[in-house]
Order: structure tokens, then C-alpha cells, then sequence
């Protein structure tokens, strides 16, 4: 059973993290930048939370608020659920599905260590099954 330690073994654990006191604006100039979806929030460069696509959409446009004039702590994501790097890519499926989250914070000893996305999930559960039917294809041949 694959683990989220494969996912950050793969795509790397590098996260890109921005102070809590950021504009809405400068931080979606970013991600649009690094082409994410998602950024860390830090407060006294410790995780604080993730500002997402979704958090924008939600809490600044539909609210009509500004841009230039919101922090990102006031929209950032707090609730997400305390993912271990040993956690299967499983159960991180099962729980993005369960509370419709794109993306999941990953914590070893309360550090964050990584962040993935529900692609990242899918990416992984592809070539777990691609694997499984190479084996089989060699067993059979054999």
C-alpha cells in the first residue's frame, strides 16, 4: 500500500509559503507565477493555514471584497485534517473525498513537511495500478 512519503518522494516536499499579512492580490500573482493552486500561510514562519483557488472564489469575490486591501489570514483555510507522511494515499483519498478538499497539509512531529493535492493522489494511485499490471504481465509470462 502506497504512503504519502511516496507522493513527497516523487514531487518533492518544497512548499511555497507566504507571510499571513499578504495581499489577496500579490499572493494569487504567485501561485498564478508558480502555476498552484494552493500557498502556505505562515504566521511567525509557522504554518498557519492554505489559501487556495476556492478561498478566493469564495470569501473575497462572492463577498465583494478587495484584492489589494484583504490580508490572506482573513480567508486563508485552517480546518484541515493532521496528515503523517506514513498515512496511506488511501485513506488521504478517502478524506479529501469525505470533507471535499483539493489539497492536504502533511506534518511530521507538528511541522509541515509537505503539502498534496488531490492530483498528486490520483498521479500516485495511476502508477501504483500501472505497476501492479506489470507485475502481473511478468508473472504470467513467466
Amino acid at each position: 500500500m502506497k504512503k504519502v512519503s511516496n507522493i513527497l518522494a516523487r514531487k518533492g516536499s518544497s512548499v511555497i509559503a507566504i507571510d499571513g499579512g499578504t495581499t489577496v492580490l500579490d499572493a494569487l500573482k504567485l501561485m498564478a507565477e508558480k502555476n498552484i493552486g494552493s500557498v502556505v500561510i505562515t504566521e511567525d514562519g509557522a504554518y498557519a493555514g492554505l489559501l487556495t483557488e476556492r478561498d478566493y472564489a469564495r470569501k473575497v469575490i462572492l463577498q465583494g471584497k478587495s484584492s489589494l486591501e484583504t490580508q490572506v489570514r482573513e480567508i486563508m483555510s485552517t480546518e484541515f485534517p493532521k496528515m503523517i507522511p506514513e498515512n496511506s494515499v488511501e485513506t488521504c483519498m478517502h478524506v479529501m473525498s469525505e470533507n471535499n478538499l483539493r489539497y492536504l497539509p502533511i506534518f511530521r512531529d507538528n511541522t509541515m513537511c509537505g503539502i498534496i493535492s488531490i492530483s498528486d493522489v490520483v498521479t500516485e494511485t495511476i502508477l501504483s495500478h500501472e505497476e501492479t499490471i506489470e507485475q502481473l504481465k511478468s508473472y504470467i509470462q513467466s
